[in-house]
């Protein structure tokens, strides 16, 4: 890997989303490629193989729903390769974040990363989603490719607090998603996104239950 080409990339994307006074953050992020790139070599974590794109189609991608994850507990469902959770966290020292996978390959990566990285605010789980309890409940639940909507929303929507969000990153907008929407949850938001580098569409949804504070 060209750490200094990736270094150059992760700078620009980082200015372009106003991040680049974030303290530490990209010398942590060529790191992390770093890391992804050598587990990817055994462990098939992405398909994406070559660290320009991953800069672009993961941690771009990912940090682009910063502005819309507020303060509180965050939890990644079907996390991956830490996708977006890890990269966020990153990016907030300070929030706590959850990351939850069933596969032990990609928990064991993320683990490996969150140590290597000095992350003490991720805790990363392996279980599935309609299995896993949490006592407090989380003000973000954020999924990334996971599922469509509606099993997103049933397999994960018990976790978040009543008055939480459900946060779904999407490429085109999934009218036909949309209109299988459980009946107790309603749509709060869409938010169209541009990833620095990354042409074609990406949308953030955002759901609440019914009835909940806004």
């Amino acid at each position: 890997m060209d750490n200094f080409r990736v270094q150059q990339q992760i700078e620009h994307g980082l200015s372009a989303l106003q991040l680049a006074d974030a303290p530490g953050l990209g010398p942590m992020m060529v790191e992390f490629l770093a890391l992804l790139s050598k587990w990817n070599e055994t462990y098939n974590l992405t398909a994406v193989r070559v660290p320009e794109e991953m800069v672009t189609r993961h941690l771009m991608d990912s940090l682009v729903v910063l502005p819309f994850l507020g303060e509180g507990r965050v939890l990644d469902v079907g996390t991956g390769a830490g996708l977006p959770g890890l990269v966020l966290a990153m990016a907030r020292p300070g929030q706590r974040f959850v990351l939850l996978d069933s596969a032990g390959k990609k928990t064991r990566f993320v683990e490996h990363a969150a140590m290597r990285l000095g992350l003490a605010n991720v805790e990363v789980v392996r279980a599935r989603a309609e299995s896993y309890e949490d006592g407090q409940g989380f003000d973000v639940v954020l999924s990334r490719a996971f599922a469509s909507i509606a099993d997103f929303i049933g397999r994960a929507g018990h976790l978040a607090r009543q008055d939480g969000r459900l946060l779904a990153m999407k490429g085109a907008l999934p009218e036909a998603e949309l209109e299988a929407l459980p009946e107790d949850w309603r749509l709060e938001a869409v938010h169209k996104l541009t990833v620095p580098g990354l042409p074609g569409q990406r949308h953030l949804l955002e759901f609440r239950h019914r009835g909940a504070r806004t």
